[in-house]
């Protein structure tokens, strides 16, 4: 990176424009779907930079000699030489910039909590101003390359000849995938269900990630030679067994984190309250919407979501849009204590969506058909922080509110499916179901390496994804030193 710093064009525009103007410009906004038309579909809500909003933005970034918003990033984007790059126009080359470190840049772009990790660590930040804005910029870069329709390949090693199972094609497996393929592996990503990306098809809503953006991110993954199954569950529909006697020799397991989580309090087994991995799995994935889809969703019209993270949004969200009259998202903190991002908070209270903080379910009511109709909440205030620095919240006695609902998502948190590590013999998992990984992402078991939600219990795209580049590199050392 220090080398491509010191290029002549680098130096000359570090000199074309200082770093007091470069710090005092004003950060450029994205434009946004306005929000009552944006609930009647399901399009895109951010709608990019244009081209002459990126160079501007681009132009903020001083170029620092130790740039500290690459440490914040987990996969290590050389995130000033793509932004420099931008500008000065060469779009398409900003691109290649990212792909040499991301499988997955026009997603990152978009989801990824830029405001905690690189953004956070910016010079700009330190000095009081707004940071650049890099998932602005990365966004921009990857969608203008796939528009151009001249999407970079990156290069791989000649072919080693030496396969490798990837098991999960969400954001930890696809980016091991990509890293391994680089280096001359012979690829192949099981994948359970019937399209490849894991949470990021199933989990997010078109109105934050179109479908087509993380299947035009798989297709490079396909040109680069890497295989896909799809419908095939590791440990049901084949073993690691069976994949050995094929000839595999390692393992990445990314199978991520599906089986959901629920309250346990009475009522919760009552018609129309399911998770919100199921709501927005057959949403997202199975066309649920759809009243002619065989597996209809229900629309309610009074819908509770429980929870205050990034699920909990696209669900509330979710329900507006397919014509909720009231979408309340219902936290025992305060909006405060809230891990959603404060894009997506801010997105929720423009289109309409109640927040209901300081309230936690204790009972849900149903009719005589076995249907929720109503759910009893408590109400909280805060107390003492918790091991997470968080206030813990503390019930008010007697303080109990009843409202009407005929639907309720929970969105309280999910744990690692157990299919593919009960499958393993041997295996080292702690209680929780997630599997015992060492500093190179290996398991107890030699030639079995995971990250992601089936490590961490829980983790962002960009965590996961920073875990799969670990493990490939552990795969790849581990492969080298059995030979």
């Amino acid at each position: 990176m220090a080398e491509d710093r010191n290029a002549p064009w680098r130096d000359e525009l570090r000199k074309n424009i200082k770093a007091k103007d470069r710090t005092s410009t004003a950060r450029v906004h994205m434009n946004e779907l306005a929000p009552d038309y944006r609930i009647k579909n399901k399009e895109e809500v951010n709608q990019g930079l244009t081209a002459e909003q990126a160079i501007k933005e681009a132009q903020r970034c001083i170029d620092c000699a130790n740039p500290s918003c690459v440490e914040g990033c987990p996969v290590s984007i050389d995130i000033p030489g793509f932004i420099k790059n931008i500008e000065i126009g060469n779009f398409l080359e900003a691109a290649k910039v990212l792909k040499k470190t991301s499988a997955l840049p026009a997603v990152c772009g978009r989801v990824c909590p830029q405001e905690i990790q690189c953004e956070a660590k910016c010079i700009h930040v330190k000095m009081g101003k707004e940071a650049v804005a890099i998932g602005h910029l990365e966004r921009f870069a990857a969608d203008y390359e796939r528009e151009s329709g001249k999407m970079d390949v990156p290069e791989c090693a000649p072919a080693n000849g030496t396969k490798i199972g990837v098991i999960g094609g969400g954001p930890a497996g696809l980016s091991c995938a990509l890293d391994l393929a680089k280096l001359g592996y012979d690829v192949t990503v099981f994948e359970a269900l019937h399209e490849v990306g894991g949470v990021l098809k199933y989990g997010i809503p078109e109105f934050r990630l179109p479908n087509v953006i993380v299947d035009v991110e798989v297709e490079v993954l396909r040109k680069m030679g890497v295989k896909f199954i799809t419908d095939c569950l590791v440990g049901k529909t084949v073993t690691l067994e069976d994949l050995q006697a094929e000839g595999f020799k390692c393992f990445f397991v990314g199978s991520g984190a599906g089986l959901p989580r629920f309250m346990n309090i009475d009522g919760e087994n009552l018609i129309n309250i399911l998770s919100s991995n199921e709501y927005l799995t057959r949403v997202n994935l199975m066309d649920a919407a759809n009243p002619e889809s065989d597996t209809p969703v229900f629309f309610g019209k009074n819908v509770a979501i429980i929870g205050g993270g990034n699920t909990a949004m696209d669900s509330v969200r979710t329900a507006k849009r397919l014509g909720a009259k009231r979408s309340m998202i219902v936290y025992r903190r305060s909006e405060e204590e809230m891990p959603a991002r404060i894009e997506e908070v801010k997105h929720a209270k423009e289109e309409g969506i109640e927040f209901m903080t300081l309230h936690n379910p204790i009972e849900y009511l149903g009719n005589e058909k076995g249907r929720v109709t109503q759910m009893r909440l408590q109400k909280m205030t805060l107390g003492e922080p918790d091991e997470s620095g968080r206030r813990s919240p503390v019930e008010i006695p007697g303080a109990i509110e009843t409202i009407d609902v005929d639907m309720v998502i929970v969105a309280i948190g999910v744990s690692p499916n157990p299919i593919v590590p009960s499958s393993i013999p041997g295996l080292e998992i702690t209680k929780w179901q997630t599997i015992v990984v060492n500093d190179e992402m290996q398991s107890s078991i030699p030639v079995v390496f995971a990250g992601g939600d089936i490590v961490r219990g829980g983790a962002t795209v960009i965590l996961a994804m920073g875990d799969g580049r670990k493990a490939a590199e552990g795969i790849d050392a581990f492969i080298k030193n059995q030979k």
